[in-house]
């Protein structure tokens, strides 16, 4: 596999140095991209990244993902309006080990000489005192060169200005590459096409400092079709963590997606092939409503990063929900299990003390919980058949429900119409 020529058919090459492509074809290259530690977990504007390492390992390259515990301590710049909070070193710990968790689910550690290998730029700048990082790397890059780069600029004429801390940024950067480059034998940096004047700030530095040859190469970033920020939703970031995202979330935020993001996403975040891609994009065509792009998307993405059985779960729980999945998949669930199919939608307690006695649908909907602002409402859409409980359609305002109606000793499950879901939790 062309490394490059891959990138270039699925839209994910913007920047790349002359003599990039030359170099990879020589034989096996060592490449790196660093990832922010600014949470636990990384989110699916990561995946890109991640992506572009296991597909460079495909190609028989080495790649190494660093995990950036001391840039954490200073905040890049790059794409940011004002300097963030910086991270406590017992936070940004915690972080660097759910990061490295995650990373090494995508990556073969284990496959000769092109293992992947993780490093913490921690490692190397612990004993740096800043003397010695004014003297060996400030010296060789000027303060024309570094306020040349569009992320410094921006901040420079932005009202909030720019600390020393990030304007010091790309420096400590820049060592990274050279030390990668140095000991690691690392000659291509990859990421964002944001990072494009930080990676090239390294180059330069290797290429003043020893006279050596280093290479550069950028994705563009992703966006959604109508403009908006890729990998946020209502709730906030996808993250890849199911604690924080769970698989039936993760799943249907790429079910969800348009039919054009959906045919680009294909090529961004599966492994399919450009036959196998283009295969999917004409049926999909054909018939649009069938929606095949976006389940082909979906399962191949929930697949790889939760696996089979978070897959299975969230398609079960899609089927529950939208399709005509039974009673059956709950009462196999526990607790837990059933509170993550309902994670999202409304919920109510009620104690169980006072269900003993039971209660009449018009008082659960509209006195006990706020499912309908009031029982006039909610008879009004019994009457239209327009209520369900358990999946069964409520026939009579006088209908009551007791403690042998609970699921799991429980729960009910409440629906007003079809799509709209409530969770009533008895105990």
């Amino acid at each position: 596999m062309n490394f490059v020529e891959e990138l270039r058919w699925r839209g994910l090459l913007h920047d790349i140095m002359p003599g990039t492509e030359e170099e990879l074809a020589k034989g096996m290259a060592a490449g790196y991209i660093g990832f922010d530690p600014t949470a636990d977990s990384l989110h699916v504007g990561s995946l890109l990244q991640i992506f572009t390492l296991m597909r460079f390992q495909q190609a028989g390259h080495k790649p190494f993902a660093l995990v950036g515990g001391a840039t954490g301590m200073v905040g890049d710049p790059s794409g940011k309006s004002q300097e963030r909070n910086l991270l406590s070193e017992d936070i940004l710990n915690h972080n660097l080990e759910g990061i490295q968790s995650q990373l090494e689910r995508f990556l073969d550690f284990d496959c000769g000489a092109n293992s992947a290998e993780i490093v913490n730029n921690y490692d190397w700048f612990k004993s740096f005192t800043f003397l010695d990082f004014i003297r060996d790397v400030g010296k060789h890059i000027t303060v024309n060169y570094m306020m040349a780069k569009d992320s410094v600029k921006k901040r420079l004429e932005s009202e909030v200005g720019m600390s020393f801390t990030e304007f010091s940024y790309q420096l400590v950067q820049g060592y990274d590459f050279y030390y990668l480059w140095k000991h690691k034998n690392c000659v291509l940096q990859m990421g964002g096409s944001d990072q494009w004047g930080n990676i090239v700030t390294g180059t330069e530095f290797i290429r003043r400092k020893d006279g050596g040859q280093a290479f550069a190469l950028t994705s563009p970033l992703i966006k959604k079709s109508d403009g908006t920020k890729f990998g946020k939703t209502e709730g906030g970031n996808v993250w890849l963590d199911a604690k924080k995202t769970s698989p039936y979330q993760f799943y249907q935020f790429w079910l969800n997606a348009s039919d054009e993001d959906a045919a680009n996403y294909i090529k961004i975040f599966t492994f399919l092939n450009l036959q196998e891609v283009k295969l999917l994009i004409n049926k999909h065509k054909e018939a649009p409503h069938q929606r095949e792009l976006q389940k082909a998307l979906a399962t191949d993405i929930t697949e790889r990063v939760h696996g089979v059985d978070a897959l299975e779960m969230a398609l079960k729980t899609t089927d529950f929900l939208f399709g005509n999945g039974s009673l059956d998949f709950l009462s196999s669930l526990d607790d837990e299990g059933v509170l993550a199919v309902f994670e999202g939608i409304p919920q109510f307690n009620i104690s169980k003390t006072e269900f003993d006695n039971g209660y009449d649908v018009l008082t659960l909907m509209a006195d006990k919980t706020s499912i309908f602002p009031s029982k006039g409402e909610a008879k009004k859409m019994i009457a239209g058949g327009g209520v369900s409980v358990n999946r069964e359609k409520v026939q009579s305002p006088e209908k009551i429900f007791e403690v042998s109606d609970l699921i799991n000793d429980k729960f009910l499950v409440a629906q007003k119409g079809k799509k709209n879901y409530f969770l009533i939790i008895v105990e």
